[in-house]
């Protein structure tokens, strides 16, 4: 292979902005052309600004920044329609020799179209500002390029892919698969024209969406139910309460197993929800509560687990107690002049 060859991938998106030191194109700390490549200040662009580096590097939006500050001591002052960092107002010094300098990192330009949610469907990437599907230098789609793809959408590993004719002919981004052992998609491309009547369908290992569990209590001999999805939770002892697992509808079925301290329970997913009812709360449900969705779809185990509760013995916190006191007076407010309306209808009878 000439080193030619070997170099076709490097690109070079805009010639007086890049990122460095980070895991590819889209991320690392801001560099300006000024003579010479030079960091950039920590606190030199707000999330506008960072949004024009990031859409001037031909990169997705802008998932973390570091660094940002108030309008006042930023040196760029951008309003988000430029084409180009540079073309913003500028304050202070644009460059700094010493001191943090600013780091973002900016979503990869790949993505899944046409599937259940963000981690299956068609590979589609951008480059240039165009979406195209996606084929590999040998015309042969593995799991190499699917692992490759499902690292840079953040969706975990791969799981299968599967080649596809049935696409209307028309331009396509090709990329050199030896290139996706240590790098990007998008750092992959090959910059050759070419069409097509391919495109892969992937499904990587992140499928499900991630279930919600919530905790409803009831409350004394009002029956008031409360729901919170919260990190924690205080519970009285002697008390009822229900776990509610969910998960946003993306396919049928499936089932929620509830890992709780007093002991794994399992129920089948009925309208994509499960609900775990604990009639006497004692010292053996305090602890950690999770959901975990499982699922069996495209011949292959899937799991999905929820963020942690945490289930604590003793007086009800005082927000669970407002939002109680809030529901009762909300009831008295329907309630009162509904029974002044009957009262006074038995007033108007007894006159009759």
């Amino acid at each position: 292979m000439t080193e030619s060859i070997l170099q076709s991938p490097v690109l070079c998106v805009s010639e007086s902005v890049r990122l460095v030191g980070g895991s590819g194109l889209c991320s690392g700390s801001l560099q300006i052309w000024d003579q010479s490549w030079t960091s950039v200040c920590e606190g030199a662009l707000d999330l506008r600004g960072a949004e024009v580096l990031c859409r001037e590097l031909d990169c997705g939006a802008p998932s973390f920044l570091q660094g940002a500050r108030s309008p006042v001591g930023q040196t760029f002052h951008c309003e988000g329609h430029e084409s180009a960092l540079m073309d913003c107002p500028r304050s202070r010094p644009k460059t700094c020799s010493s001191g943090p300098s600013v780091n973002i990192t900016c979503s990869e330009p790949v993505r899944l179209v046409g599937g259940s949610g963000r981690c299956d469907g068609i590979l589609e990437l951008r480059h240039r500002g165009d979406w195209r599907r996606v084929k590999t230098s040998f015309d042969i789609w593995t799991l190499m390029e699917t692992a490759a793809a499902c690292r840079d959408l953040g969706c975990g590993s791969a799981v299968k892919q599967k080649e596809r004719w049935d696409f209307p002919k028309s331009p396509v981004w090709g990329v050199l698969s030896y290139c996706l052992w240590s790098a990007s998609l998008r750092e992959c491309i090959s910059e050759e024209d070419s069409t097509s009547s391919k495109g892969v369908e992937l499904v990587c290992s992140d499928l499900l969406n991630r279930p919600i569990l919530s905790l409803v209590v009831t409350v004394g001999v009002s029956q008031v139910e409360v729901q919170v999805e919260v990190q924690a939770v205080r519970v009285q002892l002697g008390s009822q309460f229900l776990v509610q697992c969910s998960v946003k509808p993306q396919f049928p079925g499936g089932s929620f197993q509830l890992l709780s301290p007093s002991g794994n329970h399992t129920l089948p997913a009925v309208n994509h929800s499960a609900h775990f009812l604990f009639n006497h709360t004692g010292p053996a449900h305090k602890g950690n509560y999770t959901c975990v969705y499982h699922l069996q779809v495209f011949n292959h185990s899937f799991t999905s687990e929820s963020e942690r509760l945490e289930l604590r013995l003793g007086a009800l916190d005082s927000d669970l107690i407002i939002r109680v006191l809030m529901i009762l007076l909300l009831k008295l407010l329907y309630i009162f002049p509904l029974y002044c309306k009957v009262k006074r209808g038995s007033r108007r009878t007894d006159r009759l």
